[in-house]
């Protein structure tokens, strides 16, 4: 799954990497270590570009860099607060949910970070790793957006999930679930307008992409959403279970 990661390049910079127009309008968050559901997030999409009077050129995309809400919210949602469970999209079931299916036909986007975080059991407490490319650049996590209108006059409300899949390599000794992580020669089809069909896409990635990934542990003070600042992705070495006067 995907509960937390850290998004901490800047919006010029990930423009440049994504090969994306900054189209943040300067509402882009700043460097987060601790993303949680909820929070705005930034995302890369690409869309036909719109005359004056709103209709689309079917000959042109433009791939462009969004903030949005990490939570999706449907088009028919009653209020927001239904984005607050829709935080990630099962890759083997996205086709088949309703609040889903039109979003991966035709809304996906490429959600960039500098890594995420798992958590594992250990000795009845749970051990939070940072995963991350071991070259320092970013990931693009697969995901889906939406659009919402909470009132007929009122603005729209972007917002996205997380697609996840099954964990790979040395990640399944983590957790059974991992992000979608996508390869750069996979992002134009996946973000591609006009194509429905991404079945292939919708696979754990190659074992390649997986050995270049850094597993390391680290404070349990990502544990709390309050938490902030770039210690959150150093290692910290677990400490062992203190031992009780029976094992002594």
């Amino acid at each position: 799954m995907c509960g937390r990661y850290a998004s901490v390049k800047g919006p010029s910079e990930l423009a440049e990497e994504f090969q994306a127009v900054d189209a943040t309008d300067g509402a882009a968050p700043g460097a987060d270590f601790n993303v949680a559901p909820t929070r705005p997030v930034l995302a890369v999409v690409q869309r036909h570009p719109r005359d004056a009077d709103g209709t689309p050129d079917p000959d042109t995309t433009v791939r462009s860099l969004r903030v949005m809400r990490w939570g999706l919210i449907p088009s028919w949602a009653k209020d927001a607060s239904t984005g607050n469970r829709l935080i990630n999209a099962r890759a083997e079931s996205a086709a088949d949910k309703p609040a889903y299916r039109k979003a991966l036909a035709r809304r996906r986007c490429l959600l960039p970070a500098d890594g995420w975080y798992e958590w594992r059991a250990e000795d009845g407490r749970k051990q939070p790793f940072f995963l991350t490319r071991a070259d320092g650049g970013s990931l693009a996590l697969a995901g889906l957006w939406e659009f919402w209108r909470p009132e007929p006059d009122a603005e729209l409300v972007f917002s996205t999930a997380v697609v996840t899949t099954d964990a790979v390599g040395p990640l399944a000794d983590i957790h059974d679930r991992m992000p979608l992580v996508l390869p750069p020669e996979a992002w134009a089809k996946w973000l591609d307008p006009d194509d429905t069909d991404v079945a292939e896409l919708l696979v754990p990635p190659a074992e390649t992409l997986v050995a270049g990934l850094e597993l390391r542990p680290v404070s349990t003070r990502v544990n709390d959403v309050r938490n902030e600042g770039p210690d959150l992705v150093d290692r910290v070495e677990p400490k062992p279970p203190a031992q009780t006067m029976l094992e002594l």
